[in-house]
């Protein structure tokens, strides 16, 4: 059986990186992917995949990328369940990242990370600016 996923998308906020209690490393974030077509309206919709990296992978992710980062993820599609705080079952899908690649420089990020607030809001801007696509679509080779 396979079970293999290959995602290029930007994050939506920093890696967020804690360690278990036998001190191993995980860091989650969200990646944001564009789809390759376009709505009724001609705007490019998303989405939103929550992403799950381990080990020395994930202290590397919270050190070297965040938010507006574009980034390559090669991983499988997991579930899982627990218990809500309200006794309700959570049922969550998530990508386990086994690569991570980092497809922009850190200066092409810090200039991004300047030319946008803290409280930027995603939802009023078109998709096209937020996660813009050099050149032409038929060019890319995904």
């Amino acid at each position: 059986m396979l079970n293999k996923v290959c995602l290029v998308g930007r994050l939506t906020k920093d890696p967020e990186l804690r360690y278990l209690a036998n001190g191993t490393p995980v860091a989650n974030f969200t990646l944001a992917v564009n789809r390759t077509f376009k709505n009724r309206n001609g705007e490019r919709e998303a989405d939103f995949i929550n992403i799950v990296v381990w080990r020395k992978q994930a202290e590397n992710c919270a050190n070297y990328i965040g938010k507006g980062s574009l980034v390559s993820i090669v991983g499988r599609i997991q579930t899982r369940s627990y218990d809500g705080a309200d006794g309700q079952r959570r049922y969550v899908t998530e990508v386990v990242a086994e690569e991570v690649q980092f497809l922009d420089s850190k200066n092409s990020r810090n200039s991004q990370q300047n030319q946008t607030s803290n409280d930027f809001d995603t939802n009023d801007v078109p998709l096209d600016d937020l996660y813009p696509i050099d050149g032409d679509e038929e060019d890319l080779p995904f």
